[in-house]
């Protein structure tokens, strides 16, 4: 007898309170997004797993919880599961050093800003059972990229850089200068007040500089211990910890926008019905609840690419990086009721 697949989801949402990095829609993006998957796309709540860092929050989307969900997601696929990882945040890329190539990437920065790069997520998906499948939403600027080798489907609508977003809106991305800064004024704060953080230690991760991923790199192992990003473990080697490169049909990406681009954080209005979301989310969630039947992954980016430039925001445009397979396969792997049309 055939086993019954299952639908699960990590959805995390961080807007930063109280920070200089302070963002307002993203945990209105996930709980809308939990609401939408399973009022319409079959997911049982109790496998959909809710990551906010609203003040009264007891389980903060900080790295190590947000990993430690992901692999229970993970390890508990079967062939024939559905698993869908939505973040809405702030992005962080950096230029690839070609005399360092494992210091380059695109991440997503959970309210601890202990990056989770590229490389985090393709280690995470090469785990999951054949016949399985693995969808990422992220709402966050410079998203396009974070499954490694997915093969671009809807990509980048120019090579231009440095776009000027409407000085009116805020984006999802840090630079890798304010999160130097960040991290730089935590491990001052925790050396003056945690006896066990050695000030040595915190004074030489500062001195390391910011000419590259190494002054990052120092500050968070010095925060975290091992619990950071695998590119900043001592000798980074794909070949040393068993990581191959994904092909095209592992990971379906819908980002934000491209590596080049700021996704927007939208005030609230009265045509977002007086909530502040993602433009991202907030077209991708329209173009499902307007629509008759399933979608494909390639239908949806492509017409929240529609949508987004009807908000005003043409300065940011929706990938999809997938496998041509899952290009048109349904998002989610939607089957629609044939009764009610949804």
């Amino acid at each position: 007898m055939a086993t019954e697949c299952k639908k699960r989801a990590v959805l995390v949402g961080c807007n930063y309170p109280n920070t200089i990095n302070e963002l307002s829609g993203c945990v209105n993006d996930v709980k809308a997004m939990r609401e939408m998957i399973v009022s319409r796309f079959g997911f049982d709540s109790e496998n959909v797993e809710l990551l906010t860092d609203e003040p009264e929050s007891t389980y903060k989307p900080t790295r190590a919880n947000i990993m430690a969900e992901l692999k229970k997601m993970v390890v508990a696929a079967k062939e024939g599961d559905v698993l869908l990882f939505h973040f809405s945040g702030h992005g962080l890329v950096h230029c690839i050093d070609p005399y360092q190539p494992s210091n380059g990437g695109e991440a997503i920065v959970p309210c601890d800003l202990n990056p989770i790069f590229d490389v985090d997520l393709g280690q995470l998906i090469q785990q999951l059972p054949s016949g399985s499948s693995f969808t990422m939403v992220s709402d966050s600027c410079h998203s396009g990229g974070l499954i490694d080798k997915s093969k671009e489907q809807i990509g980048p609508h120019s090579t231009l850089r440095g776009i000027a977003p409407p000085v009116d809106y805020k984006t999802r991305g840090i630079s890798i200068e304010t999160l130097y800064q960040c991290l730089q004024t935590a491990a001052n704060v925790v050396s003056a007040t945690q006896s066990f953080l050695d000030t040595t230690a915190v004074a030489n991760a500062i001195n390391t500089g910011t000419d590259n991923m190494t002054g990052i790199g120092s500050l968070l192992t010095t925060l975290f211990g091992n619990n950071v990003s695998l590119k900043f473990l001592p000798h980074y080697e794909r070949d040393i910890l068993n990581l191959r490169s994904l092909t095209e049909d592992e990971g379906i990406l819908l980002s934000g926008c491209q590596a080049n681009e700021f996704s927007f954080d939208m005030r609230a209005s009265d045509k977002t019905g007086g909530k502040a979301f993602g433009a991202f989310t907030y077209t991708v969630l329209k173009v499902i609840k307007e629509s008759n039947g399933a979608l494909t992954n390639r239908q949806l980016v492509v017409k929240a690419r529609n949508e987004i430039i009807n908000l005003g925001f043409g300065q940011q445009h929706p990938c999809l990086y997938c496998s041509d397979e899952n290009a048109d396969a349904a998002f989610l792997g939607h089957q629609p009721n044939t009764t009610t049309g949804a």
